[in-house]
């Protein structure tokens, strides 16, 4: 199982991490995703697409980055 690290911003509150969460779980490969108001950041664990991922954070109105 892998884990991709990924920097989202834009997010203010508790309904924007369900919202990002609730995305990127529905990408296909994604088993878990840990999502962090505070530093703004998520941790998805499984075997997904790296694009996909980062258009379903878009898609809910947030900006996605790779995190280093």
């Amino acid at each position: 199982m892998g884990e991709i690290k990924l920097k989202v911003t834009g997010m203010t509150c508790a309904h924007c991490v369900r919202a990002v969460t609730k995305a990127l779980e529905g990408v296909p490969g994604v088993i878990k995703a840990e999502v962090s108001l505070q530093p703004g950041a998520a941790v998805i664990h499984g075997e997904a697409d790296l694009q996909a991922l980062m258009a379903a954070v878009t898609n809910e109105g947030y900006h996605a980055e790779v995190q280093t």
